[in-house]
This record gives structure tokens, C-alpha cells and sequence, in this order.
């Protein structure tokens, strides 16, 4: 699935895709973009797909989202890269490049962070 399109950066959008699909009703829904800039050194992939599916895609507290941003990383760093992944609404579609990203349709940056882990044993009560 890393087919290379050069010796040196694997193919993000076939990767990204084999990914993303399987957690989407409606494959058609997915629409991806990648850019590489700085000489291929910095890679934007950019993505949307059914608002519906936007809770299987991204998983229980953001997991899912969050293997696939690591996956894609590993490949980046392999080849010597680093990459970011954005993910639009359905309706990002069409809108241009030039209007600010706050306007409703940017969905997630990033996953949320964890809550704080409990203690594995509580602390016994003393007894009087």
C-alpha cells in the first residue's frame, strides 16, 4: 500500500484512503488532497467525507482518528517527511482556500485530549 510516487514519498492519498474506507458506509463520500511543500519535505493531506460518519471515523475519544494520524506519521518519518492531516465537513467542498477555516466547517485538528487516569487501587481508609 506504499507504493512510492517518487524513490523518496509514499503515496499518502492511497494510504489515507485504505485507512479511512473501511469505517465509511459510503466509500464516494471520501474526498482527499494531498500537498507537499518545502521540496517534499512538509506533506498537507486534506480530508472529507458524510458528516454521518464522522463518529466511526473518528472512534470512541477520537482513537480511530488518532491511529490513522500515527500510521501516516510512521510513513512520513520513514521517509524522512512530516505530514498533517486535516479533516473537513462534507461542506468544506467548494468553499475557497481564501476564507477563514473558523467559518463552521473545520471539524477537528486534533483528538481530545484524555481525561486524567484514576489510580489503579484506592487508598484504604484508616480505621477507628
Amino acid at each position: 500500500m506504499l507504493q512510492r510516487a517518487d524513490d523518496t514519498s509514499p503515496n499518502y492519498v492511497d494510504l489515507v484512503r485504505f485507512l479511512i474506507e473501511p469505517f465509511l458506509e459510503s466509500p464516494n463520500s471520501l474526498s482527499l488532497d494531498c500537498e507537499k511543500l518545502n521540496a517534499n519535505e512538509r506533506i498537507w493531506i486534506r480530508l472529507a467525507f458524510g458528516g454521518e460518519e464522522k463518529g466511526r471515523v473518528f472512534g470512541r475519544g477520537g482513537r480511530n482518528i488518532q491511529a490513522i494520524r500515527t500510521v501516516i506519521q510512521a510513513a512520513a518519518q520513514a521517509a524522512g517527511q512530516s505530514v498533517h492531516l486535516d479533516i473537513y465537513d462534507e461542506s468544506a467542498e467548494g468553499k475557497s482556500r481564501s476564507e477563514p477555516s473558523n467559518g463552521g466547517r473545520f471539524v477537528a485538528r486534533r483528538s481530545p485530549p484524555r481525561p486524567p487516569s484514576r489510580p489503579s487501587k484506592p487508598e484504604p481508609r484508616p480505621r477507628f
